[in-house]
């Protein structure tokens, strides 16, 4: 078994670090972090899976990567995204390489969107705590969930939410780490979290992904998704509510599946990884694509 280590992928000028858990000969995993984590959130739950014959593959996805942080929020569009994860999984599985694709956060949005648009690549779709992207945007005309969401409309702003969640000289941003503790995420994890975005270029490319992500999503509507489909969420998750999740198997042609989680935070990757890896495991076993 490797011992985590950080591979990389180019597409076009893009340099992306992947992080890998398993062997190559086993059944590979693409798991995909969202806001403002890396591919290391996903190391208690990939070792779990690693130990039971699974090769993970974590991107550092577009913004976070170093080498892969394009300016401008129109870089960073679902389709380009996607267009992303499909190059980890051409360089590293093969061209016609299929996977089972977990998502959690804006990773879980990619992951919808991947596993919709790409579904002869997909094996088995674990999405956690975001539904589809379009049932997101549809649900915030339809529920609560658009009072829930009043950070996303905070972050289309030009530069005052850089001005506002800037770590200056600081290790971490204080307001950044104020904001994810507020949504439930232990001091420790938050700081960690924030302190991957004290570098100002990282800080504006993490913000793009609200800033350019669901661009488009209202008029382009993705196809069901046909792949077998796990949809966990938290009641205590505070970002995305009840009534957006309960139009998620709109959504869904395949098989589906919904767990939810009593007394766990948005943090599911955090709080609880044994659990979500027992059910990933279980999703995967059953559809092993």
């Amino acid at each position: 078994m490797h011992d985590d280590p950080v591979l990389t992928v180019t597409r076009g000028d893009l340099t992306f670090d992947v992080h890998e858990h398993g062997s190559g000969d086993d059944v590979p995993v693409l798991l995909l972090h969202g806001f403002p984590q890396r591919g290391t959130a996903w190391d208690e739950v990939a070792q779990r899976l690693a130990a039971h014959g699974y090769r993970t593959l974590a991107p550092d996805q577009r913004g976070y990567s170093p080498c892969a942080r394009p300016r401008g929020r129109s870089a960073y569009r679902l389709t380009d995204l996607v267009g992303d994860a499909l190059a980890v999984v051409d360089a590293l599985v093969g061209a016609a390489g299929r996977v089972h694709v977990v998502g959690h956060d804006w990773g879980a949005a990619v992951a919808w969107h991947l596993a919709a648009r790409h579904p002869d690549r997909v094996r088995s779709l674990t999405a956690v705590s975001v539904p589809p992207p379009a049932t997101y945007v549809r649900s915030l005309f339809t529920t609560r969930q658009a009072l829930a969401s009043w950070y996303v409309y905070a972050l289309q702003l030009p530069a005052l939410p850089e001005r506002v969640l800037r770590a200056d000289d600081r290790p971490f941003s204080p307001a950044l780490v104020a904001g994810l503790r507020r949504t439930g995420q232990g001091r420790t994890a938050a700081e960690r979290d924030a302190a991957g975005l004290a570098d100002p270029a990282a800080l504006t490319a993490a913000i793009n992904w609200y800033r350019g992500g669901l661009r488009g999503t209202r008029g382009d509507v993705d196809p069901p998704v046909e792949v077998p489909t796990l949809f966990v969420w938290s009641d205590g998750d505070t970002a995305v509510t009840r009534q957006a999740t309960e139009l998620t198997q709109q959504q869904v042609a395949g098989p589906f599946r919904y767990v939810e989680l009593r007394g766990v935070s948005h943090w599911i990757l955090d709080e609880s990884p044994a659990q979500l890896a027992d059910l990933i495991l279980d999703q995967m076993s059953e559809y092993p694509g």
